[in-house]
């Protein structure tokens, strides 16, 4: 029997406490066309900054759900508290998610209780595995969208985030995986594919988001190509606990470079 089974409907009843402590940092997703961070991902991290996969290795089947529950509570409370004025982009399981419309009370809860509009808050999926319930994934999908959120399809490109899942499943973004992005504005290749892709997002009316951007060549190719919005080392490492530097300039610079770009391209 589910989690949400035994809470007889209301998941946020049966969180529990977890054998270990964790925190979240966030990395801010830009959009150069507007020169501003539009949202910060949450990414989890040990209490003192320790790697994602030094958590991820305590979690245990049995604790998935508990897991999955925390880290949104843990990612809009730390939100709140460091002033973050922009949307909110979770990771959440989707095995964990058992019965969506009970299974989000916990977020809705956490939300009220910090003043956190609903509305500001993106959840993201990854296929690390397989998909076996491709039925049930859209439904959380369907069923997020309908309450208000926005979701987000992750790594896109690389392993089972594929081609074959957009066949069942409608999210709302698609983030390009950073083996499409890494050397695109010199390799004709990665070109190719990812001018495929933005055709696809521009017919699927899906907005495409590049990961895992390290360079103001990958940054200014990729804007040109109209994927404005990016994430990755080049504009800012996950700040622990904290939304990290003030990017304005940075990015008012590169909006300057783009927008010079075009009108070359023109004349």
């Amino acid at each position: 029997m589910s989690h949400c089974a035994r809470a007889e409907g209301h998941c946020g009843r049966c969180i529990g406490e977890l054998p270990f402590d964790f925190t979240m940092a966030f990395q801010p997703i830009v959009d150069i066309s507007e020169a501003q961070i539009t949202t910060y991902e949450a990414l989890v991290r040990g209490p003192r900054g320790e790697s994602a996969w030094s958590i991820l290795s305590q979690v245990t089947d049995d604790l998935l759900y508990r897991f999955d529950q925390a880290c949104r509570v843990r990612a809009i409370e730390l939100a709140s508290r460091v002033g973050m004025k922009q949307n909110l982009s979770i990771n959440f399981l989707p095995n964990a998610v058992y019965e969506p419309e009970a299974c989000i009370q916990a977020t809705l809860d956490v939300c009220h209780r910090v003043g956190w509009p609903t509305d500001r808050l993106v959840f993201e999926f990854t296929e690390t595995e397989r998909v076996t319930d491709r039925h049930h994934l859209n439904r959380i999908i369907e069923s997020y969208r309908s309450m208000g959120f926005a979701t987000a399809l992750d790594d896109f490109g690389n392993g089972y985030a594929n081609l074959d899942l957009l066949t069942d499943l409608k999210p709302d973004r698609l983030k390009i995986d950073r083996e499409l992005v890494m050397g695109c504005h010199h390799d004709i290749r990665r070109q190719a594919l990812i001018r495929a892709v933005k055709g696809l997002g521009d017919e699927l009316g899906v907005l495409l988001i590049a990961e895992g951007v390290e360079t103001r060549g990958e940054a200014l190719w990729l804007a040109g190509m109209g994927i404005t919005r990016q994430q990755g080392y080049y504009y800012a490492r996950p700040a622990l606990e904290s939304l990290g530097p003030d990017l304005r300039p940075m990015l008012a610079r590169l909006r300057a470079a783009t927008d010079a770009n075009s009108l070359n391209q023109v004349n």
